[in-house]
C-alpha cells in the first residue's frame, strides 16, 4: 500500500485493522499496575459497547467495531483503571474512580494526547500537509461510587484550573486548550435511568452497595465482599464474573480497599499536620506580637498597663489593637 493510500484509510478500515497501539516508552510513568474490578468487568467487549450505548443513547451492535486501545502501563495517577477505545468516528476514554480527583480533565489531556499521538502515526497521517486531517471525536466520562456526596451528573473542565493572567483581551483571552470530563454518579441509587440501559453497571453498582453494607454491619472486609459474592450469585447479579473468577474478584477489590484505607490515612495525617503546624504558627505569631508589645509599652514608659495586660485579656486585646498587632 502506497503512503496516499496510507493517508486515506478511514476509521472504518482502521477498525477492520485491528492495529495495535504501541504507546511512546519516554511517557512510561509506572510500568506496573493492579488491575481494578470495574475495569476487569468491562473488558468484556459486550458489555463495554453496551454501556457506551448506555451514556450516548445509541444502538450500536457489531461488537467487532469497538476496538479497545487502552494505553497499557502509561498511569499518570494511581493505579490503572482506565479504558480507552475507538468506535466508529468516536474515541471514548472511560475512567472509575472511587476517590473524588478535581485534577481528572488534566489526566484526560495529557491521555488523549498520547491516544492521538497514536492514531496518527498507526494511520501514517501528514501532520504538515495542506489538507486538514480527520480525527476521531473525544469523550470522556468518569465513572464515580465513592462515599463522599456528589451530585448525579457534573462536568469538570480543564480550562477552570487555568490562572489567567492580568489585562488578556480578545482572542487571546480564551484559553487555547480543553478537556470535558463527564462525571457520572453510579453509586447504587443513583442515575437510575443510565442503569436501567445498562445491567452490567447497576449490577456493579448494587455489588459494591451489598460490601460496604456489610462492613458497615461490622463484617472485616474480606467477610463483606464473600458475603456479597454470595448474596449476587443469589440474585442473578454479575453472575457470569463472580462464578468464574471469584477469587480474582475477592483479590481486586481488597487491594482496592486497601489503597482507599491508604489515601483517607494518608489525607487525614496530612490535614493533621497542616493542623498542628499553623495551630505552632499561631502560637510563635501570639508570642512574637506580646513580646513587641511589651517592648513598646516600655518604651512608652506604660509599665503599669504591661503588667496589668498580663492578667487582664480584654486589656492586652485592646493594647494589641493600639499599637496595631492585632487585626480587628
Amino acid at each position: 500500500m502506497s503512503k496516499d493510500n496510507k493517508k486515506d484509510k478511514s476509521i472504518h478500515e482502521l477498525q477492520e485493522s485491528q492495529i495495535p497501539y504501541t504507546p511512546d516508552e519516554s511517557i512510561y510513568v509506572r510500568r506496573t499496575h493492579k488491575d481494578k474490578l470495574f475495569r476487569f468487568i468491562f473488558r468484556d467487549k459486550r458489555k463495554l459497547l453496551q454501556l457506551y450505548n448506555a451514556i450516548n443513547g445509541t444502538s450500536y451492535e457489531d461488537v467487532e467495531g469497538l476496538i479497545i486501545n487502552t494505553l497499557e502501563n502509561v498511569i499518570y495517577l494511581g493505579y490503572k483503571n482506565d479504558i480507552s477505545f475507538l468506535l466508529d468516528w468516536a474515541l471514548c476514554l472511560m475512567e472509575h474512580q472511587s476517590t473524588w480527583n478535581p485534577n481528572i480533565p488534566l489526566r484526560g489531556m495529557l491521555y488523549f494526547a498520547r491516544l492521538y499521538r497514536n492514531y496518527i502515526e498507526t494511520m501514517d497521517l501528514n501532520l504538515y500537509g495542506t489538507k486538514q486531517i480527520e480525527l476521531p471525536f473525544p469523550q470522556f466520562v468518569v465513572f464515580y461510587n465513592g462515599t463522599t456526596e456528589k451530585p448525579e451528573r457534573q462536568v469538570l473542565c480543564l480550562s477552570d484550573a487555568f490562572r489567567k493572567p492580568d489585562n488578556l483581551s480578545g482572542e487571546l483571552a480564551s484559553p487555547a486548550l480543553e478537556c470535558r470530563a463527564v462525571i457520572l454518579n453510579i453509586n447504587y441509587g443513583k442515575n437510575q435511568r443510565l442503569m436501567e440501559k445498562c445491567k452490567p453497571l447497576l449490577d456493579y453498582s448494587r455489588f459494591i452497595y451489598y460490601i460496604r453494607e456489610n462492613i458497615s454491619k461490622g463484617h472485616s472486609p474480606q467477610k463483606a465482599v464473600e458475603l456479597a459474592v454470595d448474596r449476587c450469585l443469589e440474585e442473578n447479579i454479575l453472575v457470569d464474573v463472580l462464578k468464574e473468577h471469584r477469587k480474582e474478584v475477592v483479590s481486586m477489590f481488597l487491594d482496592e480497599y486497601d489503597d482507599e484505607l491508604f489515601t483517607k490515612r494518608m489525607y487525614e495525617n496530612i490535614a493533621k499536620e497542616s493542623a498542628e503546624a499553623g495551630r505552632k504558627a499561631g502560637m510563635e505569631a501570639g508570642q512574637k506580637a506580646i513580646n513587641t508589645l511589651a517592648t513598646c509599652l516600655l518604651d512608652d514608659k506604660r509599665q503599669d498597663e504591661l503588667m496589668r495586660s498580663f492578667t487582664d485579656s480584654a486589656l492586652q486585646k485592646k493594647l494589641l489593637r493600639e499599637y496595631h498587632l492585632l487585626e480587628d
